[in-house]
């Protein structure tokens, strides 16, 4: 039987898929569709924290994808986690709660010529998801004054933000050396200027994860007017020709219980599959560079050359250094006692090892003077192991991981056949400029300036990798390549631009260009990747895009 056709039909119940679900659902007049290809967040290692460890790389909750071998990292693929669930990443990341930089924003508005991107305008719409801790009480206990925070935060939005309910000595001590070495401390990454030492703050809510699932779809869920499947995959979207000839974006073609099944929309389709979903669903669907659909036998639409291209990813370099006399969760973790002891804080408490997120203490500041803007961001932990998801070295050890803001190599993202069940092609292409290359170089000195620091020799650290007898800006940069992973921030490959920029995949608003009725709403809209991590400004470009659409319909 057919459907009847929907206002709105969204395409990935992920970060941005959920909270236009929230927004748009609220008119009671329109009805909405939100599609998820995973299941529910009914598995509980989505909601204690530490779940991640088996969130990722789980086919349960991710879509397991690999790069292809990529130069830069000598030739090594890595696995690329995206998550496959209601709350999509949000439900698998690290809950790192980061805008980036006013910069990132000013650039924005200046490449689209769209004002509306500009630090000023886009802060009111971080605040308006936010219920922040430190508007808990109303006032900043110090001064009695909330206003330096209530300037910059929100308290009557759905995303429970919480600092961390944990402490480490030796993250303690890295902060000090930190101090020691230049980078002064903060206590809000979150201003516009996010240079300093301090810890991160979270998405979570008394100890749990609270992912976009929780925040903005289980307020909404007995809205008569919002429908969400699950397990249901876009296999292409369904155009028309509008009274103009000019396609207009009609509905999709969804795999549903093993069935076909074709969903219209009266309004707008909403993409909000992601860096990797929304370029593969385009391009499925005859959007995208007119060679590349004619290589797969895919009739052309729109010939759209930057879907899929610039593909931007922060990629960290792992530094892991032995110590002595201190507790690390190698330790900890490496014996049935401590496990115990992890276990029953968690179930006593909610804090501890298992509320951690991936990386706990955080740092930004400049690879060098010359660079006007912090352009490294550190992530700091009581741990060590070989690779992410492999077991914890027997010995006590730290890793200061470190990458680079705003890297200059740019990937891509290109449909491997036909088949909507074929995993894309993706390339990152790290480490590809040699700008990119030096400021890994330069980036790996200054962790062993900050590890040679008064404050940390307590702990007697000890360089494990990637080795102090490699010196050179070629070593250090050829060893990045063998020790770097991503830190999991695709963006980029559907950017926004002017009309004028041929690369530009939507307009300022969002809107696929020389398309109608469909818009790109996720992390591949941003022309630049933000510097910092990328989930929060996801909500933020889902703020605003609610807003147009609303507009608009």
């Amino acid at each position: 039987m057919p459907q009847a056709p929907f206002d709105y039909i969204i395409v990935g119940a992920g970060t941005a898929g959920c909270l236009l679900a929230n927004r748009l659902s609220a008119d009671p007049k329109k009805r909405v569709l939100l599609l998820e290809a995973g299941k529910k967040d009914n598995y509980i290692w989505i909601h204690i924290p530490v779940g991640y460890l088996y969130c990722i790389g789980n086919p349960r909750t991710d879509w397991l994808y690999q790069t292809e071998a990529t130069p830069g990292l000598n030739g090594r693929t890595l696995r690329y986690p995206r998550g496959k669930t209601l709350g999509g990443c949000s439900s698998i990341n690290g809950m790192i709660y980061m805008r980036g930089q006013a910069r990132d924003y000013d650039n924005w508005a200046k490449l689209t010529g769209e004002d509306d991107w500009s630090w000023d305008k886009a802060l009111p719409d971080f605040k308006a998801h936010e219920q922040h801790y430190k508007l808990d009480s109303g006032a900043d206990p110090a001064t009695g004054d909330n206003s330096r925070f209530s300037d910059l935060h929100g308290h009557d939005g759905e995303l429970r933000i919480e600092k961390q309910r944990l402490r480490w000595d030796v993250l303690e001590a890295f902060a000090a050396a930190a101090n020691e070495a230049g980078i002064e401390s903060t206590d809000d990454f979150n201003s516009g200027d996010n240079a300093g030492v301090g810890y991160f703050e979270v998405t979570q809510k008394g100890g749990w994860r609270w992912n976009g699932a929780k925040a903005f779809l289980r307020p909404v869920k007995n809205r008569s007017n919002l429908t969400v499947w699950t397990e249901s995959q876009v296999e292409r979207l369904v155009f028309e020709a509008d009274a103009d000839g000019a396609p207009r974006c009609a509905g999709a073609i969804v795999r549903r219980g093993g069935d076909a099944v074709t969903v219209r929309a009266s309004g707008e389709v909403i993409l909000s599959a992601g860096a990797i979903g929304s370029p593969q669903i385009l391009q499925l669907s005859g959007v995208g560079p007119a060679q590349l659909l004619k290589e797969h036998g895919i009739a052309v639409v729109k010939d759209l050359p930057g879907v899929g291209e610039n593909l931007q990813d922060h990629l960290q370099i792992r530094a892991v250094f032995k110590v002595e006399g201190a507790q690390t969760l190698n330790t900890l973790a490496n014996s049935l006692v401590g496990k115990a002891k992890i276990g029953l804080e968690y179930a006593l408490k909610r804090s501890g090892p298992m509320s951690m997120s991936p990386s706990q203490l955080g740092a930004f500041t400049r690879s060098d003077p010359g660079h006007a803007h912090a352009n490294l961001e550190y992530h700091v932990q009581p741990l060590s192991l070989d690779a992410f998801g492999e077991d914890l070295h027997p010995f006590p050890a730290m890793t200061a991981s470190v990458c680079n803001l705003n890297p200059t190599s740019r990937g891509h993202v290109r449909i491997r056949s036909n088949r909507f069940d074929d995993a894309p092609v993706i390339q990152p292409n790290y480490l590809d400029t040699d700008q990119d290359r030096r400021i890994a170089a330069d980036s790996l000195r200054q962790v062993r300036e900050i590890m040679s620091r008064p404050a940390m020799q307590k702990y007697k650290p000890e360089e494990w990798k990637p080795g102090v007898q490699f010196q050179s800006d070629d070593e250090l940069a050829k060893l990045a390549g063998d020790i770097a992973n991503t830190i999991f921030h695709p963006t980029g490959t559907a950017k926004m631009g002017r009309d004028d920029d041929q690369a530009a995949v939507v307009d300022a608003r969002l809107r696929v260009r020389g398309v109608k009725g469909l818009r790109v709403v996720d992390a591949s809209v941003m022309p630049e990747i933000t510097s910092g991590n990328t989930n929060a400004p996801t909500l933020m470009i889902a703020e605003k895009a609610a807003r147009w659409i609303r507009m608009a319909g």
